[in-house]
């Protein structure tokens, strides 16, 4: 196992939000989440796949919901309710312990992103349970059922869910993980966009085979590079995260518009772009719901789920969505998809026609 320093955890959580891929959380509500821990000296330990013992126990935290802009209230309907002093996520933990009637060896992430990644580190963080070096995405994902832990045949149930407002709940089961999907999200919907799960407890020795291994610490990886590399621009940042991990750097622009909805719990769009530089005169459309889903250069689809289209802004920083600006500078590029995700079951669920989208898979 391996500390983390502030320095490394601040990494990783940035390079969870270019793994994001414009979904996850906002990256700085991520260290904001984690400030006690900092302020408390609280240690991160780092465990890898290899060193997880065959009947630890391992809790998957994370929040589901539709990311909010920066500017974003709460509804006036959920102000008068009492609130959790901490994140429901961590409730959901606690609730799930219960339920299992032991305590969690280590804690798992569900998906690479700025907040949800922090939500499991906080937990692990105030329990003194390690993290591990594995993710069940490697990204960030607008679905339960989008996860290797489905591609394995594990069950999601049980299941913890609980509010904001103290509210919470075990789904013992679910016919499906889509069924699971719909139930909790119909939950999110009414709790101001936004609950705390734990799903998928789960030995070491299943564990050990059914998630991506590394993916936090190439989190980490790509969090320095963004921090060595964000005084040179977004571009420079950019390119550098694609040439490091195998990726492609696909375009530069300026955003024209980006129309968008708030539609049964998730963000749904696109943002479309203007060429500069190099790409002066061609248009890029990126599709989203929640994350990025397809990237079309003049109209033809280039890039697609379950590839990775990330965003660095023009100062160097990943860009979450909904949280657009006028004329903001977009540096475009695609990084490949865990081999898992690019089997044919991976593809059926998180291929494009999986997600709504008329064009077939075509890897980067």
């Amino acid at each position: 196992m391996r500390q983390l320093s502030k320095e490394e955890i601040i990494d990783l959580l940035t390079g969870c939000t270019v793994l994001g891929t414009g979904g996850g959380g906002d990256l700085v509500k991520g260290i904001a989440l984690m400030e006690e821990d900092f302020a408390n000296n609280r240690p991160l330990m780092l465990m890898s796949v290899d060193e997880v013992p065959d009947d630890a126990l391992i809790g998957t935290p994370y929040g589901c919901g539709a990311p909010k802009t920066d500017e974003s209230e709460e509804n006036d309907r959920f102000q008068s309710l009492p609130h959790l002093e901490d994140s429901a996520a961590t409730y959901a933990f606690r609730r799930m312990e219960e339920y299992m009637g032991t305590k969690f060896t280590a804690v798992a992430t569900t998906e690479l992103g700025g907040e949800n990644t922090a939500e499991a580190l906080h937990i692990a963080c105030m329990l003194g349970l390690p993290v591990m070096d594995a993710d069940p995405a490697g990204r960030s994902v607008p679905e339960l059922q989008h996860s290797t832990y489905f591609i394995k045949d594990l069950p999601i149930c049980p299941a913890a869910v609980a509010t904001n407002f103290g509210e919470s709940m075990i789904l013992e089961s679910a016919c499906d993980d889509f069924r699971a999907e719909e139930i909790i999200r119909s939950i999110a919907v009414v709790s101001d966009n936004e609950v705390g799960v734990v799903d998928h407890p789960i030995r070491g020795e299943v564990f050990r085979d059914s998630v991506i291994p590394g993916a936090v610490t190439m989190a980490e990886d790509i969090g320095k590079i963004v921090r060595k590399k964000r005084a040179e621009g977004g571009r420079a940042v950019a390119e550098a995260i694609a040439t490091a991990h195998g990726g492609q750097f696909l375009f530069q622009g300026t955003l024209l518009e980006a129309p968008w909805e708030l539609t049964g719990g998730f963000n749904i769009g696109d943002i479309i772009l203007e060429g500069i530089g190099d790409f002066a005169g061609q248009k890029y459309d990126i599709a989203f719901k929640n994350e990025t889903m397809v990237a079309y250069r003049n109209g033809e689809a280039e890039v697609m789920v379950p590839d990775l289209i990330c965003m660095i802004d023009g100062n160097g920083e990943p860009f979450t969505i909904p949280n657009f600006r006028e004329g903001m500078e977009f540096n475009v590029f695609a990084l490949p998809a865990h081999e898992l995700w690019r089997t044919q079951k991976g593809i059926s669920i998180f291929g494009p026609r999986a997600m709504g989208y008329d064009v077939d898979y075509k890897p980067v």
